[in-house]
């Protein structure tokens, strides 16, 4: 077990996943404000990098996991005009924001949000031409488990992209984002969205979640070939590529 799958957003006997399904409920109003806020909107260039890094394949078929609001499920259907991109979520108050989103863009073709269990998804083997995540992986009861399933549902020579928050490695920035993390990002979440306990968790499980070379090794682990990382602004957020 890895040290990010003991910690849970509020205190109890339930299960972590149960409790991290209604933390998103809970926050799915104000997710999206929240997250422009905290991230000063850096968050766009990194979904951005990870699209870029998916142009070369062309993929067709796209299973954006843990997809939240949305955001990465419709920046793929705008600029890599696939057939379709199918988001998956276990969160139905984040999913319903997706689709109306989407409905504005005029992607609700294109895009379809259906409700899954990252940890036993109900695809076919073999589905997809690229899956990817934002900023979800690390909520996942089971690190190991849902990667396992995101490969499997992956085409042979299709390609995973993952970009993830993480802590910077070098001073300042290291020391800065600590900070940050632990004074002003908790104290945005409790403004806006009134539920402190859940921006705690988040940084929580930034800095417990394993990143870099332990990282691509996890990944191989789970199927994956030639799996590689690239840091982000400053290691604030990590994008993650591998091919099955």
């Amino acid at each position: 077990m890895y040290a990010q799958e003991k910690i849970k957003p509020y205190t109890g006997k339930a299960e972590k996943g149960k409790m991290v399904k209604s933390m998103f409920d809970t926050i799915s109003p104000t997710y999206d404000k929240l997250n422009l806020l905290m991230s000063w909107g850096i968050d766009r260039s990194w979904r951005k990098a990870l699209i870029d890094s998916l142009k070369p394949w062309r993929p067709q078929h796209i299973l954006d996991v843990a997809t939240g609001t949305g955001d990465l499920a419709i920046l793929a259907a705008k600029s890599l005009k696939p057939q379709q991109v199918t988001g998956a979520d276990f969160s139905e108050g984040m999913m319903e924001i997706g689709r109306e989103k989407a409905a504005r863009e005029g992607l609700g073709e294109v895009i379809t949000f259906v409700h899954e269990d990252c940890m036993n998804m109900s695809f076919a083997d073999e589905t997809f031409d690229a899956v990817t995540a934002s900023f979800g992986i690390r909520n996942f009861q089971s690190l190991d488990k849902g990667l396992v399933e995101m490969c499997r549902v992956l085409k042979k020579g299709g390609r995973l992209a993952i970009v993830e928050l993480t802590t910077p490695q070098r001073f300042p920035m290291k020391q800065l984002f600590g900070l940050y993390s632990h004074t002003i990002l908790p104290l945005y979440g409790n403004l806006i969205s009134h539920d402190v306990k859940a921006y705690r968790y988040l940084t929580q499980t930034i800095e417990a979640f394993p990143q870099g070379e332990q990282m691509t090794e996890i990944l191989k682990n789970a199927g994956f070939e030639e799996a590689s990382f690239r840091r982000l602004t400053c290691g604030i957020c990590t994008l993650y590529l591998a091919t099955k």
